[in-house]
């Protein structure tokens, strides 16, 4: 998910769409009717039965629910006030996606400690999880990829820094592995278009040394690989990039320098930011996944149920994250959400996360602004005592394309 470095408040306004009905009428009379020879009967134009396939990772990002909970915030479902944890699981989500950052200085969430009890919560619902390594101490998307400030006097050294990604990505599953909080899942950071690790006041946008790069994310893959050999378990290992048509690039470049020991190839799928329309999307996954052999999955997406705000925390997406024939209303969020998991199933994709569907609006602040940035996103209502909406029937529709 990108966050921006600062939000701007933006005027927003309700869209206006326009409804056309066409009506066709046919006429005529018996005697034509009887004098017109039967028309031979045209072939079947249904819809071709969407392929089925042997799982699905039906999954939601719900790295905020803690502090969200801690903030006062309330779920209700037929107006009774629910676990959020629980909810999404009974709905039918089968995966919790958890961000780890360093040590933030900024928040005491999305920690250690806050992680923890996300995977405890989350498995106390019956669901597995997939740890979002960010390797940073604050967010780490396509335009910031900072390197943790207790690293920093490592960054010359790629050979050193290698060494403590790889330790802190072992301890960290070894401690969790000790508490009996072991994830199913791991991502070897997030949204790493560009290169990892880098300090703040020199980040580097532009082509990636792939010599430094593949060094750092193979030291992370092998982590995950030598734990995963010393505890006889197989956490799946997840490579993020953000929009389809960045993956198709950046994973030709990882190969070819050697980052090819992964299981899963994670997307970030935000029609606001991706040159790739859902019509395209298929097209990419099936290529990804025919390319590379990985299993192909997106872990970040999200829709707007509504443009209008519930806070003074201006929103991140607002009329410009609209497609046509998706409106800002629940239904029309479900049914853009169905219309992503046909494409994801179409191109042999298997898995969709919802990026943060319970960062309601409350009291507490962000970096930006007092409220959420997401409350016109989530899965709930924020103009109705945060009362679930139509959206949480995405999992059943996930899980139906799972064979039984």
């Amino acid at each position: 998910m990108i966050v921006p470095n600062a939000l701007r408040n933006t005027m927003i306004t309700a869209a206006s769409f326009a409804v056309i009905a066409l009506f066709s009428a046919c006429s005529g009379n018996d005697t034509k009717a009887q004098n017109t020879p039967t028309p031979t009967p045209m072939p079947s134009t249904s819809p071709t039965p969407m392929p089925k396939v042997s799982h699905f990772y039906s999954g939601v990002d719900l790295s905020y629910v803690n502090e969200m909970l801690d903030c006062g915030a309330q779920y209700r479902q037929g107006g009774e006030i629910v676990d959020p944890y629980t909810l999404f699981s009974d709905a039918g989500a089968n995966y919790t996606r958890v961000r780890l950052w360093f040590d933030p200085d900024w928040t005491q969430y999305s920690d250690y400690e806050d992680v923890k009890l996300t995977i405890q919560r989350a498995r106390d619902a019956g669901m597995k999880v997939l740890l979002d390594f960010h390797y940073s101490d604050t967010w780490a998307d396509p335009e910031k990829q900072y390197i943790p400030s207790a690293w920093l006097s490592l960054y010359g050294d790629t050979e050193a820094l290698a060494d403590t990604l790889y330790d802190y990505t072992i301890g960290t599953l070894r401690n969790l592995d000790a508490e009996g909080l072991l994830p199913d899942m791991v991502q070897v950071g997030n949204e790493t278009n560009h290169e990892i690790l880098q300090p703040e006041n020199t980040m580097d946008t532009g082509p990636i040394n792939w010599d430094r790069n593949a060094t750092l994310l193979n030291h992370g893959l092998q982590a995950v690989a030598d734990f995963n050999a010393e505890k006889g378990v197989s956490i799946a290992r997840v490579l993020h990039i953000a929009q389809p048509e960045n993956a198709l690039w950046w994973f030709d470049e990882a190969t070819t320098a050697g980052v090819t020991d992964f299981e899963i190839i994670g997307l970030s799928y935000y029609g606001k930011w991706s040159v790739y329309k859902l019509d395209r999307l298929a097209e990419a996954i099936a290529s990804l996944k025919t390319d590379y052999q990985k299993e192909v999955v997106v872990v970040e997406t999200a829709y707007p149920w509504t443009m209008d705000a519930a806070d003074q925390a201006a929103n991140l997406l607002n009329e410009d994250s609209l497609l046509e024939g998706y409106p800002a209303t629940p239904e029309g969020q479900l049914n853009y959400l169905k219309a992503l998991v046909d494409a994801i199933v179409s191109g042999g994709g298997n898995g969709l996360f919802y990026w943060e569907p319970a960062w309601v609006s409350t009291s507490c602040s962000t970096l930006w602004g007092q409220g959420s940035h997401w409350e016109n996103a989530t899965f709930f209502d924020a103009f109705d005592g945060n009362e679930a909406l139509p959206s949480m029937g995405i999992f059943e529709y996930m899980n139906d394309f799972v064979e039984q």
